[in-house]
């Protein structure tokens, strides 16, 4: 059975060997924005929140997320998302995630990313409210 839990920054170390690869696919897709070191970095300073789905012999994801506030709602943000057989862990996690943002006063969940996670989440009622695009400073 998957399991979710929240790695407090203490255990971070202890867990890193099972979600470092994926978060080496998911500093990828951050185009130059973060290496792995940096996500690890944001996790251990208490920054960012690193949530595993896993069971007894495996980690299957990660997630990390963040709290923040706009004017006018609170949100979860989800920063980097990876793993494998990710239909086998995604409800499990994101009701853990629902309740996390609840818990936090959070209105909505929000994410950036490639097109194709759309689709993955639209089953939860994901929208897409925009596209996001970046130019060079020249």
């Amino acid at each position: 059975m998957i399991k979710i839990s929240l790695i407090l920054p203490e255990y971070v170390e202890s867990v890193w060997g099972g979600v470092e690869g994926y978060m080496d696919k998911a500093a990828e897709y951050s185009y130059g924005r973060y290496k792995t070191a940096d996500i690890k970095a944001v996790v251990l300073d208490g920054s960012r929140q690193l949530w595993i789905a896993y069971d007894d012999d495996w980690v299957y994801g990660a997630v990390v997320t963040q709290v923040a506030t706009y004017p006018q709602i609170g949100v979860l943000i989800m920063h980097f998302i990876g793993g494998v057989e990710g239909l086998k862990w995604k409800t499990p996690m994101l009701l853990m995630l629902q309740k996390f943002a609840r818990d936090c006063n959070c209105g909505i969940i929000e994410s950036y990313g490639r097109s194709g996670w759309a689709k993955i989440f639209e089953a939860e009622g994901a929208k897409t409210r925009g596209i996001f695009f970046e130019m060079p400073v020249e």
